[in-house]
């Protein structure tokens, strides 16, 4: 059975058959889980000659199991008899104070010119709760006119229920950020309150930083792409405007730009590789774009061995420029020239220089080609001419002109005693008599 807080009775059951002549209850003995002593607590009381316990000012602690027990005599012999009551103890409401769910003294992000409902909700488990808003100590239809509370009683929970008010603000103000809106709450035990502050919404740092990411990428991307394509002209365009200016120059002990090595012409040949390099070459590189050039055949002395000129004008060079033609029955450099063969041994394996390889005209098959040569080829490539021996292919501003200028090294002032190691026909104007 149950009983309240504030008390109950326990009745001890189907006793009526153990009454004696007189119509007397037998006396009866009351045990909590089977222990005496229970009616010295004064809570306890049992009246005399009933068949009940009277238990006042019940607590969770009183509930269990309670055994009422007696005696009664049958054809002479005493019997004892016993019966046993669980007994339930309901917790009845608490009288606590009114406890405000929302608002939670925070702030909350809402956009100038939107809709916000302002509600305040309150659990309580007794009445005369009294909910109302205000904002700086005024209430809230003082502060906006249009600010109209409503109360309500929004639903049950339990022994206790729900309670409050609310007012709607149809378009946020600028006036509406920044203050703190109070729900005041009054109640037998005091009075409570909890506040909600409006402010504007936080930047989208998120949708910029992605924004910026992308933009980011797609920037590099971009440049790459720019790059690729256009990666000769930029790099011709700053070593003449910005090379001067950013980098130190520091004189690497070279005399020559580049050594040209060129096949010498035979008898009824198609191509003309002295045209090329005795004529266009020091055209467009020397005067055009102001390299020192050393061309074998225009700038060697008379007289002087052909591996020695090559050894030396090769280790004062940083480019060696070799020109190639189809025909290898034309021309010298491509058989076995001991010329050939020491320059770009030079150029690979001692002295580290760079090789330029020109191709005047498309080449099928290196199959006899110097094993130098194929390897220069597969490790960088060839340049091809794909113009002609006329004027307008004298333009340094041509894409073979680029292309072999973006091979070169930058250009680079001789000191004076780099002048002075310069032989007497270098910045002599040279007389070339040309042959078809």
């Amino acid at each position: 059975m149950s009983i309240g807080e504030t008390g109950g009775k326990i009745t001890c059951p189907d006793l009526e058959y153990f009454k004696d002549e007189n119509n007397t209850a037998p006396e009866i003995q009351w045990y909590k889980e089977c222990k005496p002593g229970l009616l010295d607590n004064h809570r306890f009381h049992s009246p005399k000659n009933e068949n009940s316990l009277t238990i006042k000012n019940a607590t969770i602690h009183d509930k269990g199991n309670y055994t009422c027990q007696t005696t009664y005599i049958y054809m002479g012999k005493q019997h004892n008899v016993s019966r046993t009551i669980n007994v339930d103890i309901e917790e009845g409401p608490k009288n606590t104070p009114p406890e405000i769910i929302y608002p939670k003294n925070h702030s909350i992000e809402v956009k100038l010119g939107s809709h916000v409902i302002m509600d305040c909700n309150i659990s309580s488990s007794i009445g005369s709760v009294t909910p109302y808003w205000q904002v700086n100590d005024m209430d809230v239809n003082e502060f906006d006119a249009s600010y109209q509370e409503e109360f309500y009683e929004k639903s049950s929970q339990g022994s206790g229920f729900i309670i409050g008010t609310r007012f709607n603000i149809s378009k946020v103000k600028r006036k509406d950020y920044f203050h703190k809106f109070v729900c005041h709450v009054l109640h037998p035990y005091g009075e409570a309150g909890a506040y909600v502050v409006l402010k504007y919404p936080a930047p989208n740092t998120q949708g910029y930083l992605i924004g910026g990411l992308v933009s980011l990428v797609f920037v590099i991307v971009v440049a790459v792409f720019v790059y690729k394509l256009f990666k000769i002209d930029i790099v011709l365009w700053y070593r003449n405007y910005c090379h001067h200016f950013l980098s130190k120059e520091v004189s690497d002990g070279k005399i020559y730009d580049a050594y040209v090595l060129y096949p010498k012409n035979r008898v009824s040949c198609l191509y003309s590789p002295d045209i090329f390099a005795l004529k266009i070459l020091p055209e467009v590189l020397e005067r055009q774009c102001g390299y020192n050039l050393f061309i074998f055949g225009r700038d060697d002395l008379p007289g002087q061995a052909v591996i020695n000129v090559a050894d030396e004008k090769i280790s004062q060079s940083r480019r060696v420029i070799i020109v190639l033609v189809p025909d290898s029955s034309c021309y010298s450099v491509l058989e076995d020239s001991s010329e050939q063969q020491l320059a770009v041994y030079n150029a690979i394996i001692r002295d580290g220089i760079k090789v330029i390889l020109i191709e005047l005209d498309k080449i099928k098959d290196y199959t006899n080609m110097p094993e130098s040569i194929k390897y220069i080829k597969q490790k960088q490539g060839v340049i091809k001419w794909k113009g002609d021996f006329t004027e307008r292919s004298h333009s340094a501003r041509t894409t073979f002109w680029k292309n072999v200028r973006y091979q070169m090294p930058p250009r680079q002032t001789l000191s004076p005693s780099e002048l002075r190691l310069l032989p007497p026909t270098f910045n002599s104007p040279h007389t070339i008599t040309l042959e078809r």
